[in-house]
C-alpha cells in the first residue's frame, strides 16, 4: 500500500498504489481514460474511468457531464474513506466475484471472502463511513459487504450486547421494554 500525503494524487491500476509523476508503466496510465475524483476535504484520486464506473452515482455523472478534466466533487465522502472505497473498487476490477442469480445468497452473511472480511476489519466509525459512501457512490457489492459485516456484529447478540456493541443508550422505560418483548414473542428463537 502505498502512502497517502496530504492532497497526494494516486494514480495507477496495480496492486501498488504510487504518487502521479513516479515512474512505472507509462502504457498503462497514457492508454487509458482517466477520472479525477474530489473528496470533501479536497483530496483529489486519479484512477480509471472503468473503475469510476464501479459507482453508478460517479457513472451517471460522466454520462450527463462527458468527459472532464476538472475533479468530480463527492462532497459527503472525506479522502480517508475514499481512499479505501478506491481500494476496495481495485481489488474487485481485478478480482471479478462471479455474479450468483440466486437471489437468497444476497440474504446470507457467512459468504464473505478472506479479503472482503480483511477490508471490514475497521474501527466502527470508518465501517459507518464506508456504508454512507457505498449507499452516495452507489456501489451496491461494497454496500452489501459492509452491512453484513455489521449484521454479523449483531448475530445471536442479546439487545443488550447490541447496545453495548454499538454504543446505543437504552431509552425503554422496563414498562416499555416488556411490553416490546410481548409484542415480538413470535420473532424470539426458542
Amino acid at each position: 500500500r502505498g502512502v497517502r500525503g496530504e492532497n497526494q494524487k494516486f494514480i495507477g491500476q496495480g496492486k501498488e498504489r504510487r504518487p502521479a509523476g513516479a515512474g512505472g508503466d507509462r502504457r498503462q496510465t497514457s492508454t487509458m481514460a482517466k477520472v479525477k475524483l474530489q473528496s470533501s476535504d479536497d483530496e483529489e484520486f486519479e484512477v480509471s474511468k472503468e473503475l469510476a464506473e464501479m459507482s453508478t452515482t460517479i457513472k451517471n455523472i460522466l454520462e450527463d457531464m462527458g468527459d472532464m478534466d476538472a475533479p468530480i466533487p463527492l462532497p459527503n465522502v472525506n479522502g480517508k474513506i475514499l481512499a479505501k472505497v478506491i481500494d476496495y473498487c481495485k481489488y474487485h476490477q481485478e478480482h471479478p466475484t462471479p455474479a450468483s442469480d440466486d437471489k437468497k445468497d444476497e440474504k446470507r452473511t457467512d459468504d464473505i471472502i478472506p479479503w472482503d472480511q480483511d477490508f471490514c476489519k475497521v474501527d466502527q466509525a470508518t465501517l459507518f463511513d464506508l456504508i454512507l459512501a457505498a449507499n452516495y457512490l452507489d456501489i451496491k457489492p461494497l454496500l452489501d459487504l459492509t452491512c453484513k459485516t455489521v449484521a454479523n456484529m449483531i448475530k445471536g447478540k442479546t439487545p443488550e450486547e447490541i447496545r453495548k456493541t454499538f454504543n446505543i443508550k437504552n431509552d425503554f422505560t422496563p414498562e416499555e421494554e416488556e411490553q416490546v418483548r410481548k409484542e415480538n414473542e413470535w420473532c424470539e428463537e426458542r
